[in-house]
C-alpha cells in the first residue's frame, strides 16, 4: 500500500488535484482508518490520467468517458477469463 503523501510524490499531483480526480471517481482509494492508501495501480492510472490529459489534450468529461470504458474492457476481460477458464475445468473433467 502507498500513503497519501507518497502517492502524490510519486503521481506528481497536489492534494486539490487529488481531491477532485476522488470526487469525479477516476481513482478510488482504500481507506485505512481516517487515511488514504493507494496501489501501484492506482499509480499506474494516475500516469494514464495525466498521459490523456496532458498529452493527448482528453478533456475533464471525455476522461470520465474513456476510464469508464476502460474500466469495463477490463472488466469484460476479467469475465471472459474466468467463463473460459470454466470451460477448460469441464473440458478437462472425465465424463460421468
Amino acid at each position: 500500500m502507498i500513503s497519501e503523501r507518497e502517492f502524490l510524490e510519486r503521481a506528481r499531483l497536489d492534494r486539490r488535484t487529488l481531491t477532485v480526480w476522488i470526487e469525479e471517481e477516476w481513482l478510488i482509494p482504500a481507506r485505512r482508518a481516517d487515511e488514504l492508501t493507494f496501489t501501484d495501480m492506482d499509480l499506474a492510472r494516475a500516469n494514464l490520467i495525466h498521459d490523456l490529459k496532458d498529452k493527448m489534450g482528453v478533456n475533464k468529461e471525455g476522461l470520465g468517458v474513456v476510464l469508464h470504458l476502460l474500466d469495463q474492457m477490463h472488466a469484460l476481460r476479467r469475465a471472459l477469463a474466468t467463463a473460459l477458464e470454466s470451460a477448460r475445468d469441464r473440458r478437462a473433467s472425465p465424463d460421468l
